[in-house]
């Protein structure tokens, strides 16, 4: 598709929250537990590791789930504006979670006009317990967001985020913006990246390339 496209990340970046992280916690409590300190250390690959926490979960509990994430979501100060600004300086962006793509929806709905697209993981819920799926997955994520970047295949490319789902795509973008355990993750790689903590701090970047255009 070529084109400058940014990659972003939803919990923890663009909501203040991890949210997914907290529904985990709050609806598979043992599992959780026992599985997110093996995926954080880098021992237990995000694909098996949230499988065998999502497939504890009654697929009954996705209403309450849905509420929570709503109720839970608090949008990071200057996404509204840098949505726009993508936009009027030719950049697509796209939402891109290691969380659950319907959920993203509900919260990014007021902005969905400046969003090009929103990829994540989808469920089924036609059994007892949620069964996780999608069409990013590779070996080791549910979601591979290098899969995406690759099907997008940019000529520019920024990537955003705050987490382990985010790193794999970070180490092969070519202008990342990080912050929490992505930022600690780059930083012993010792990969460049620069620090955010609302989006009022990557707009910069984007209105440089709109100037030389």
């Amino acid at each position: 598709m070529s084109g400058r496209w940014i990659f972003c990340d939803f919990d923890g970046t663009i909501v203040e929250e991890e949210i997914f992280v907290a529904l985990l916690r709050r609806f598979a409590p043992v599992e959780s537990a026992r599985t997110l300190p093996e995926i954080y250390a880098l021992r237990v690959s995000l694909r098996d590791g949230l499988r065998r926490i999502l497939e504890t979960i009654p697929s009954a509990a996705w209403p309450e789930m849905e509420d929570f994430v709503v109720r839970s979501a608090h949008i990071r100060a200057g996404f509204a504006e840098f949505a726009e600004a993508s936009r009027a300086a030719g950049w697509s962006l796209l939402v891109v979670t290691g969380g659950f793509q319907a959920m993203a929806e509900l919260v990014l709905a007021p902005f969905r006009s400046a969003i090009s697209a929103v990829h994540g993981l989808e469920v089924d819920r036609s059994g007892p317990f949620l069964h996780p799926y999608s069409p990013w997955e590779s070996a080791d994520e549910l979601v591979s967001k290098p899969a995406v970047y690759a099907h997008y295949a940019p000529e520019q490319a920024i990537c955003i985020g705050d987490s382990v789902t985010d790193l794999a795509l970070a180490r092969q973008c070519p202008r990342v913006f990080a912050r929490d355990r992505l930022a600690e993750y780059l930083q012993r790689e010792q990969r460049p990246w620069q620090a955010f903590e609302t989006f009022f701090d990557i707009l910069p970047a984007l209105e440089a390339v709109h100037a030389a255009r």
